[in-house]
C-alpha cells in the first residue's frame, strides 16, 4: 500500500517544541517513557490472550528488548507485546494532529505562564513524544497481535509524519530513534553508550514485571542483519543481558522476602549504612489499587531540619519510577520515613513529573500517615526496645504532627511518651499518667525547660514535688508549641505549673487551706500593693503563692499569655509578638519575704526597701533560668548588701 503523508497542524507543531525544550527537565526519561509503554503492551496482551482463545500470540517469551547501534547511532526499544492496528496508530500516535490541539496548548501556555502546570495532569498522553528531546527522526513498526499486517510511522517531528502499512511485521511495537548529537550543555548523552542505558533503566525501571534485555557485548543487537543468528565468522551471537532486577518486594507477601533483601532496598532507597528499624507494609484493593513499601530508619538523616532537604517516598506507577521524592505522600512530620509507594493508575502531568493533587493522593497520603502511627503504636506493646529507641530519635518531629495533622492527634498523643518526674529513667504515656492521678486531680500537669535538670530544679516544682504529684518534663523546643494546643486528653487538659493558679489542695483539705490562704492575703495585703506599684514597669501582679515550698519568690505567667521562650523562638523565626507581663509570686513562709513584710509595715518609707524588692524579683528571674532586664543594676545592688553583712 502506498505510504500516506500527513502534515502537523500549526498549533501540533507548537505545541511539541513546547514539549521537547519546556515540560521534561530531564531528557533521559525518553526512556523511561518507552519502556513504561512496552510494558503496558506486554500488560494488555496477556490479559488479552487469557480472554481470546483464538488470538494466536507467542506469549511464551514476553520481555523488552533495547537495540543500540553506536556506529548508526540509533536506539530501538522493542516489546513483542498486543501491538497496534493501522486505525490504532493513525488514531493513537496520530493524535497530537486532531482537533483540540489548540485548545490544549493554549491552556498549556497560561498553566505555564501561570506556574501552574500540573493542573493540566492527565489531559494529554504524550510519553511516546518524548523520543523527540533526543532523536532527529523516529520510526515505530507495530504489528497487533492476532492481524496479518503491520503499520509504520515515521516522523522527524516537525512539518509531517507518514504512515505505511506492511505487509510483514514483528508481533508487538518497535520504536527506533536516530539520535541527535552528544550535546553536554544541553543535558544530551551518549544513549547508544550501555552504561548510560544499564543506568537509566536501573534508576527507572529496575521493578518492571517484564525482563528488559540488552545485547551488551561488543557486537550490539542493532549490528546484525534482521534473523541473523551467527557472526560473519559462525561465532555465536551474544546472549543479551537482562538489566532489571525485577525484584518489586512490596508487591511481594512478606513471608517470601527476607530481612536481608529489605534491608538492601531500604539501603539503596535512604543511601544509609544501617539497617531499618521497623518494616511497613501496605496494600490497597478495591476501586483505586496501590502498595507501599515504608521503612523507619534507626537513626536519623544529618538533614532532618535541613529546609533544603529532600523528603518524601519514591512514587511508582505500574512499577516505573515517576517521582524520586514525592512530599505529597508524607506528611512533614514523617519526613524521615523512607520507602516505595506503587500505585496501579495515578493521573499524572504531561511529563509523569508533577502529580496532580487529587483525591486519589490525599486518600493515600491519609492512609500512610495512619499506618506508620498504627505501627509505630504496635511496636510500643510488642517490641517496646524499638520503640524507645525510635522514639528517642525521632519522638521529637512526630510531635510536630500534633500542631499540623488535626484528624491524627489523638493517634500522635496515644503513641507519644514523655519524660516525668515518676521515673527518672523511663518514660510515660498520657494514658499511664492519667492511670496514677491522684484522686481529685483536675489536670496533666506539665513543665516545659531546656533540661531535665532546669525543669527539676525549678522554684515551680517545690509544691508538686511535696505532694507528690506527677509532673511531665518537657524539653524540645516543639514543646512550647502544641501543649497549649491539643484538645483535652480523656477529659484532662494539659496545665503548666508555670502558668496561672497552682491549687493542689483537695477535699477536706480544700476549706482549711483556702481561710489560711484569706488570712495570709489579708496580712500581706499592704506588701503586695506597693511590691505591685514598685515593679509596675515589669510584673502585672504581686501575689501569694501555693507552689513554692522553699524558694522566696517565682514568676509566673498567667494563664492565657505566651510564655517567655514561645516568645524568644516566635522572635527568632522573625515574628514579633506583643510583650506581655508576668506575675511574681512570694512564698510567704519564707524568712526574706516575711521579713520583708515587717520591714514595710514598720517602716515603709525606708529607703532600702525598693532595693530589696528589686532583688528579689531579679533571683525570680534567675532562679527560673531567664534573663534581667538590668543585670548592672541587680550586681550594685546585691553588691552593696553583701557589703554591708562584712
Amino acid at each position: 500500500m502506498p505510504t500516506e503523508t500527513f502534515e502537523f497542524q500549526v498549533e501540533a507543531r507548537q505545541l511539541l517544541q513546547m514539549m521537547i525544550h519546556s515540560i521534561y527537565s530531564n531528557k533521559d526519561v525518553f526512556l523511561r517513557e518507552l519502556i513504561s509503554n512496552a510494558s503496558d503492551a506486554l500488560d494488555k496482551l496477556r490479559i488479552e490472550a487469557l480472554r481470546d482463545d483464538t488470538l494466536g500470540a507467542d506469549v511464551s517469551d514476553l520481555h523488552i528488548a533495547l537495540e543500540a547501534d553506536k556506529d548508526a547511532r540509533t536506539l530501538t526499544v522493542r516489546d513483542n507485546g498486543i501491538g497496534m492496528s493501522h486505525d490504532d496508530v493513525v488514531r493513537l500516535i496520530g493524535t497530537i494532529a486532531r482537533s483540540g490541539t489548540a485548545e490544549f496548548l493554549q491552556q498549556l501556555k497560561e498553566a505555564q505562564a501561570a506556574g501552574a502546570a500540573e493542573g493540566l495532569i492527565g489531559q494529554f498522553g504524550v510519553g511516546f513524544y518524548s523520543s523527540f528531546m533526543v532523536a532527529d527522526e523516529v520510526t515505530l513498526v507495530t504489528r497487533r497481535a492476532g492481524e496479518d499486517k503491520g503499520t509504520r510511522w515515521t516522523s522527524t517531528g516537525e512539518g509531517t509524519y507518514t504512515v505505511e502499512t506492511l505487509d510483514e511485521a514483528p508481533q508487538g511495537t518497535a520504536i527506533t530513534l536516530r539520535l541527535k548529537p552528544e550535546d553536554a550543555e544541553d543535558r544530551l548523552f551518549d544513549y547508544t553508550a550501555p552504561w548510560k542505558i544499564k543506568e537509566i533503566v536501573k534508576r527507572y525501571s529496575d521493578f518492571i514485571t517484564w525482563p528488559i534485555r540488552m545485547v551488551t557485548g561488543e557486537k550490539a543487537a542493532g549490528e546484525k542483519a534482521a534473523g541473523e543468528e551467527k557472526d560473519n565468522e559462525g561465532e555465536e551471537a551474544a546472549e543479551p543481558e537482562t538489566l532489571n532486577s525485577r525484584k518489586a518486594l512490596w508487591a511481594r507477601s512478606r513471608d517470601e522476602v527476607s530481612d536481608a533483601e529489605y534491608h538492601e532496598l531500604y539501603k539503596h532507597i535512604s543511601h544509609d549504612w544501617a539497617d531499618p528499624l521497623e518494616i511497613i507494609q501496605v496494600r490497597a484493593e478495591g476501586t483505586f489499587e496501590y502498595q507501599a513499601l515504608l521503612f523507619l530508619p534507626s537513626h536519623p538523616p544529618r538533614d532532618l531540619f535541613a529546609q533544603d532537604s529532600k523528603r518524601g517516598v519514591q512514587l511508582y506507577v505500574k512499577r516505573v519510577l515517576i517521582m524520586e521524592d514525592c512530599e505529597a505522600l508524607i506528611p512533614e512530620y514523617l519526613r524521615f520515613v523512607k520507602g516505595v509507594v506503587d500505585a496501579a493508575d495515578l493521573s499524572l502531568n504531561v511529563s509523569r513529573e508533577i502529580l496532580q493533587q487529587d483525591r486519589q493522593i490525599q486518600l493515600m497520603h491519609r492512609r500512610l500517615a495512619k499506618k506508620v502511627l498504627s505501627t509505630i503504636r504496635e511496636m510500643k506493646s510488642a517490641r517496646p526496645d524499638n520503640y524507645s529507641a525510635f522514639w528517642r530519635e525521632f519522638g521529637h518531629v512526630v510531635k510536630e504532627g500534633l500542631l499540623s495533622d488535626f484528624d491524627n492527634r489523638d493517634a500522635i498523643l496515644a503513641v507519644a511518651s514523655f519524660a516525668s518526674t515518676h521515673d527518672a529513667e523511663t518514660p510515660t504515656t498520657l494514658a499511664e499518667y492519667v492511670e496514677r492521678m491522684k484522686d481529685g486531680q483536675k489536670h496533666i500537669y506539665y513543665m516545659t525547660g531546656e533540661s531535665r535538670a532546669a525543669v527539676e530544679n525549678s522554684p515551680h516544682m517545690e509544691a508538686f514535688r511535696e505532694k507528690g504529684v506527677e509532673v511531665l518534663i518537657l524539653t524540645d523546643p516543639v514543646d512550647e508549641v502544641w501543649v497549649g494546643a491539643v484538645p483535652p486528653f480523656d477529659g484532662k487538659e494539659l496545665h503548666s505549673i508555670a502558668k496561672g493558679e497552682a491549687d493542689l489542695d483537695a477535699g477536706d483539705e480544700a476549706e482549711e487551706a483556702k481561710a489560711e490562704r484569706e488570712q495570709r492575703r489579708e496580712e500581706y495585703a499592704g506588701l503586695l500593693t506597693w511590691m505591685g506599684e514598685r515593679l509596675g514597669d515589669d510584673v502585672k501582679e504581686v501575689r501569694l503563692s501555693s507552689r513554692l515550698t522553699v524558694s522566696p519568690a517565682c514568676v509566673v505567667s498567667d494563664t492565657g499569655d505566651v510564655t517567655p521562650a514561645l516568645q524568644a523562638m516566635y522572635r527568632a523565626m522573625g515574628q514579633e509578638v506583643p510583650a506581655s507581663k508576668r506575675i511574681l509570686e512570694l512564698n510567704p513562709g519564707h524568712p526574706l519575704v516575711e521579713g520583708l513584710r515587717r520591714a514595710h509595715a514598720e517602716r515603709a518609707d525606708d529607703p532600702e526597701l525598693p532595693g530589696t524588692a528589686e532583688l528579689l524579683y531579679g533571683m525570680a528571674l534567675l532562679a527560673e533560668g531567664s534573663q534581667l532586664g538590668d543585670p548592672a543594676r541587680f550586681t550594685k545592688l546585691l553588691a552593696e548588701r553583701l557589703e554591708r553583712t562584712l
